[in-house]
């Protein structure tokens, strides 16, 4: 559950008060940090080797100690990612036991009813925008989205990275199927991330809370309208709710 506390801030000698909420403890934001930066450094990495017959590539690529050090780097960013897979695994197994484990970024019947209700919406049916608890749809879809594609991407790399031994179990069409999957699997993340992630959370509304851990007051009444009310007991009028975000 999200905690709350206060900020103060001075506008013309005059001090201001405003309650912010916590979205994300300090290990979700270094999680998020590292996934960021790891992913980064596997793509900008990967697509050299995915487009060897490209010029850009071939420059860049243009020796086999330039090769080797790019694959190095590589190896050591999936290793960081695969590292931090296990952690949040563990993480989320460990407050399962201890039954501390919010169920709030599991899909539920209501997110489809929430999708209904924001295509209605957009389709100037209804005037109305459906409310949120601590995650709605969208948010839920990135997470799962970005969670089993992640786990595609180390399968296949595994593979890809150790076809010796993984052929002793497995028929040989594997590894050329694992790196289509790998490379193909990376450039839809990409595009995904970039088009649709990033522009919803930090373009069309920039949001900072996965990076610095706290939502103002008047982003939580409007978009995590639900878990608000439920958080200060206060009711939130219809003018101050909306958006999807």
């Amino acid at each position: 559950m999200s905690d709350r506390k206060q900020s103060m801030t001075t506008t013309n000698n005059n001090i201001v008060s405003r309650r912010v909420f916590r979205r994300f403890s300090i290990g979700q934001n270094w999680e998020h940090a590292i996934l960021l930066i790891s992913g980064s450094i596997l793509l900008l990495t990967g697509l050299p080797q995915k487009y060897r017959t490209a010029s850009w590539s071939q420059q860049l690529l243009s020796t086999p100690e330039r090769l080797e050090t790019i694959q190095q780097i590589h190896h050591i960013a999936s290793i960081v990612l695969i590292l931090l897979v296990i952690y949040h695994l563990g993480r989320a197994f460990y407050l399962m036991t201890q039954r501390r484990l919010s169920a709030a970024i599991f899909p539920s019947v209501q997110d489809l009813r929430d999708a209904w209700q924001m295509i209605k919406y957009l389709l100037f049916l209804t005037d109305k925008k459906p409310k949120f608890g601590k995650f709605n749809f969208e948010q839920k879809f990135t997470y799962w989205f970005i969670f089993i594609i992640v786990g595609i991407m180390i399968l296949t790399g595994i593979i890809i990275w150790l076809p010796e031994l993984i052929t002793r179990f497995l028929p040989g069409s594997v590894i050329p199927a694992a790196k289509l999957a790998h490379s193909t699997e990376a450039i839809v993340a990409a595009i995904f991330i970039v088009i649709w992630h990033f522009y919803h959370v930090h373009l069309e509304r920039f949001n900072a809370s996965i990076f610095t851990g706290y939502l103002n007051e008047e982003d939580m009444k409007k978009y995590h309208t639900i878990e608000y009310q439920q958080l200060t007991g206060e009711q939130v009028e219809e003018t101050e709710t909306g958006g999807s975000q």
